[in-house]
């Protein structure tokens, strides 16, 4: 069984300004994202990971190296943020009034639609983030694996394993650095253990 800790970078510029969407926008951490990180090490650091993963995107991979303590970080393409498209460094409000019908088309199919008319769908999404965990359950076999990603990617995936429709994965809320921890049996069926949890 792999035990997985998986967090939400800390907070950054395009968070701290109206949540503007980042997607695959490289924004950077904000001090008070850097203090979520380090804040978040301290229950992590007598957790004997095999091994700390990280999307290469800046925000994730220095949340995950402060997180670390230390220990070294792999950063992996399968857990880059999702595209968003024309909506890259928007906020909601500006790109909904720009062009509704897409927001709408987005939101009631986000497995087929394409965020932002040009950005990835919620299934090409799925797909890379449970090829990485996949990889990961056969990599770490009775294992225990950090990882450091985002926040649309690590909904949709939560959403996609407890069985949950793509078009409701905005109702799972993934806090800026808090950890939600899972396992992945040998059948690879999850069982959430923790979410947006802030002690162990």
């Amino acid at each position: 069984m792999l035990n997985v800790y998986l967090l939400r970078h800390g907070e950054t510029t395009y968070n701290a300004d109206g949540l503007r969407y980042c997607g695959i926008t490289d924004a950077p951490l904000t001090e008070k994202g850097k203090q979520q990180a380090a804040t978040v090490a301290e229950p992590l650091k007598n957790i004997a990971f095999d091994a700390i993963y990280s999307s290469p995107l800046s925000r994730a991979y220095d949340t995950a190296v402060i997180a670390a303590g230390g220990r070294p970080v792999i950063k992996d393409q399968r857990l880059m943020e999702a595209n968003f498209g024309q909506w890259e460094g928007k906020r909601q409000e500006e790109f909904v009034l720009e062009n509704e019908a897409l927001w709408t088309t987005w939101m009631k199919d986000p497995c087929v639609a394409r965020a932002g008319a040009t950005g990835e769908t919620g299934m090409e999404v799925v797909t890379r983030v449970n090829d990485f965990f996949e990889w990961a359950r056969q990599e770490h076999k009775d294992g225990t694996i950090l990882v450091v990603g985002h926040n649309a990617v690590n909904r949709f995936y939560l959403a996609y394993k407890m069985g949950i429709p793509l078009k409701n994965y905005r109702r799972i809320l993934q806090l800026n650095s808090s950890i939600t921890m899972f396992t992945l049996d040998e059948t690879s069926e999850i069982v959430l253990k923790l979410l947006n949890a802030t002690s162990l």
